[in-house]
């Protein structure tokens, strides 16, 4: 229990900062559970009260009741619910929305101080789970975990200290079996379907990843004939998944059955028993059907507990999935931070890097040295580790072997905002939002007004291209930029990098997906802005120095190992 609780603390310490939301929203369910049976009870009370009135004064006897009082309060407490429902629904959805964005932000936060080595070591897709269905599997945690079963406790004490006003006996009768039942509809549930809800994230992940390899990878399955074979496995694993999910709802089906039948022997029993005191004329009539009937109301309060309970193992396991990503965050070592306005030079001494389970190093005692404020190019072809070198001096990877400097500092050491401040890199892949163009430049600067815009655009030859569009700047280029072609995609990058102000530059085939004209016009352009900066161009070969102007140094990497070559028109 204590391990369960240590998983669970950093996530519920989230709750622990937004205390007041959810405490008011407890007191909202717990309101309408309230008013609803005070509605209940008091209509009840009512009824039998109008009907024994009514017959005392068919048979002569003098007799009267005063029904604005209780009729009044039976609309007060039917206005009362419905109000409360309302606003609980309404407050309660928008509090776990809040907890839900502070989850995904400190997951997406976790996910940033990862290096390159441990993002691509797992899927895309796994990612994607935890920042997705992991954190909705603890939606059920936070609105079905916490709030009912304490506003059912408080449900407990406050209708056995009503009815304790007229039948201390039946009070304490209910008192113990609503407390039967909410150990029975909490701990129990929870015991009982905590390995069958744990297994059902673990098969969950399985199946999901299971149908992504058949997406992705149809046409190696067909080429190998493997196709049915592998729907066979889906069918295997979705029939285990099934199986589990059957048994875990038949362990539900069955506290609930346990949860009704103890709460219907309760009613008979408060029935009972308050027939016996009724007959010794120890209470009337009204009192006795008021009490039978918030006896049967009180069932409202666990009637969602066990289903909610015997999925605790499912947040448990997204917890602990989770928490792998807090641990691997932790492990980054203390960072230190570069100054400002100073020039940074590059110093790369023996530098390896391997990859787990690979068999030969992506770079190999790679050495060289830039000084700060120069440009140099490193040729080589598709594999040959420029990528790998590239992410080892931004310092999205560690070496396995010697230190890559920056400023005298290994750059992996640099926090997350160091680097972003100090460092700015075009990858080939490009990375582009569902937005606007302008909205995707000012991911660079946010401050950045249109004249800024337009001014990076023209440095990059797009500034006539969005000109004709008919929203201009506030074109939307799609998800992942689907609405750009890949050169215009290229090209809008590297505008957006152009608005930063970094001191190391590193432009990864900055030409590519472009015509002459183009490279030449965005060449000129990069010439002025990399004035003082510290700039190195990773290319596949040097065809002409006119695209590299004012690079000093040439490197060739081939199979992990660096090489100075000459400069050479």
């Amino acid at each position: 229990m204590m391990a369960i609780y240590r998983d669970f603390r950093p996530w519920l310490l989230l709750l622990v900062r937004r205390r007041r939301r959810f405490l008011l929203g407890a007191l909202l369910v717990w309101i309408t559970l309230m008013a609803g049976l005070a509605l209940l009870g008091l209509s009840g009370w009512f009824i039998t009260a109008s009907a024994l009135t009514g017959i005392a004064l068919a048979l002569g006897i003098p007799a009267r009741l005063d029904v604005y009082v209780p009729g009044g309060g039976i609309r007060f407490f039917a206005l009362a619910r419905t109000v409360a429902r309302y606003v609980e629904r309404l407050y309660n959805h928008n509090t776990v929305l809040t907890l839900l964005a502070d989850l995904r932000y400190r997951v997406f936060g976790y996910l940033t101080r990862l290096d390159d080595a441990r993002l691509h070591g797992e899927r895309a897709s796994d990612w994607l789970s935890r920042l997705t269905a992991d954190i909705d599997t603890l939606d059920n945690f936070y609105l079905r975990l916490l709030v009912p079963p304490l506003v059912a406790l408080l449900g407990v004490v406050a209708v056995s200290l009503f009815v304790a006003i007229w039948l201390p006996g039946i009070a304490m009768l209910m008192a113990v079996t609503l407390s039967f039942l909410w150990l029975v509809a909490t701990l129990l549930a929870a015991v009982w379907g905590f390995s069958q809800s744990y297994q059902q994230v673990v098969d969950q992940q399985s199946l999901r990843r299971l149908v992504v390899d058949q997406m992705q990878a149809s046409a190696e399955l067909m080429s190998y004939q493997t196709t049915q074979w592998h729907r066979a496995l889906i069918a295997s694993q979705e029939q285990q998944a099934f199986s589990n999910q059957r048994r875990l709802g038949r362990k539900a089906a069955l506290i609930n059955c346990l949860v009704s039948v103890v709460s219907g022997l309760m009613v008979v029993a408060v029935v009972w028993f308050a027939s016996w005191v009724f007959s010794q004329q120890l209470v009337t009539g009204p009192i006795l059907v008021m009490a039978a009937l918030i006896a049967l109301g009180a069932n409202e309060a666990f009637i969602t507990l066990p289903a909610s309970f015997v999925k605790l193992g499912a947040s448990y396991a997204a917890v602990r999935r989770l928490n792998v990503l807090t641990g691997d965050s932790s492990s980054t070592p203390p960072t230190v931070t570069l100054p400002n306005g100073v020039g940074l030079s590059i110093q790369v001494e023996r530098l390896s890097l391997r990859y787990a389970q690979t068999l030969a190093p992506a770079l190999s005692d790679v050495d060289f040295q830039l000084p700060a404020g120069k440009r140099a190019v490193i040729t080589g072809n598709s594999g040959a580790g420029k990528s790998s070198l590239a992410r080892v001096l931004m310092g999205r990877l560690k070496a396995t072997e010697g230190k890559a400097l920056v400023g005298g500092i290994p750059s992996w050491q640099l926090s997350t905002e160091n680097r972003a401040t100090h460092f700015a890199m075009l990858t080939q892949q490009v990375d582009l939002f569902d937005a606007s163009i302008a909205e995707n430049l000012r991911i660079a600067n946010p401050a950045a007004n249109d004249d800024m815009l337009w001014a990076v655009l023209n440095g990059v030859a797009l500034k006539g291209w969005v000109e004709q569009l008919p929203q201009g700047l506030a074109t939307a280029v799609g998800e992942k930029g689907q609405q750009l072609s890949g050169g215009q995609g290229r090209r809008l990058a590297l505008a957006r990098l152009m608005l930063c102000n970094p001191q190391v530059v590193i432009l990864d085939e900055p030409f590519a997906g472009v015509d002459a004209a183009t490279a030449k016009h965005i060449a000129a352009t990069l010439d002025k802005w990399l004035v003082d900066r510290t700039a190195i161009f990773f290319v596949h070969q040097v065809s002409s120095l006119t695209l590299l102007p004012g690079v000093e140094y040439h490197w060739h990497l081939d199979a992990g190992k660096l090489e100075q070559c000459p400069l050479k028109e």
